[in-house]
């Protein structure tokens, strides 16, 4: 019996995550822009987890909210792309950390977001990132994270 390859929809069934219609646009802007076979997306931030980290928030729901940050975006891709199977590569990502001055762990608040690219698409879901705290994020939300995705033509 062969071993079968998993699509990335696939895995994230065993996670027991379902994608859902990303989130509309709040602005004079859109939720991502192809040019090519690149993607780039605008920032997508959570709904369940808001404050700060080091201050409201603990590294444990940080580590979430990247991880539900990413399936904000994963919504964003599969409605452009109709499958998740067509992700190249996952390129970048950007994390931007609402946290209390400080706070110091910003790169394991991502690995939320790491973590779970790697999960879905593999060696296709190693990616460059950067990891930065701000001041403060829309609607005081905790984490907002971008991506760059290479997709098949």
């Amino acid at each position: 019996m062969q071993n079968q390859v998993k699509t990335p929809e696939a895995k994230l069934e065993e996670l027991g995550i379902t994608l859902l219609h990303p989130r509309k646009s709040v602005g004079n802007y859109v939720s991502f822009v192809r040019t090519g076979n690149l993607i780039f997306t605008s920032g997508q931030g959570v709904d369940q987890y808001h404050g700060k980290l080091g201050a409201e928030i603990n590294l444990e729901e940080g580590y979430l909210a990247a991880r539900q940050s990413v399936i904000n975006l994963l919504c964003v891709l599969k409605e452009e792309l109709g499958q998740l199977s067509k992700v190249k590569q996952i390129v970048k990502i950007l994390g931007m950390v609402n946290s209390a001055p400080e706070f110091i762990d910003h790169p394991k608040v991502m690995n939320g977001a790491s973590d779970l690219l790697v999960d879905v698409f593999g060696e296709k879901g190693k990616h460059a990132r950067s990891a930065v705290g701000m001041a403060q994020l829309p609607n005081n939300t905790a984490i907002e994270i971008e991506m760059i995705v290479e997709v098949e033509d």
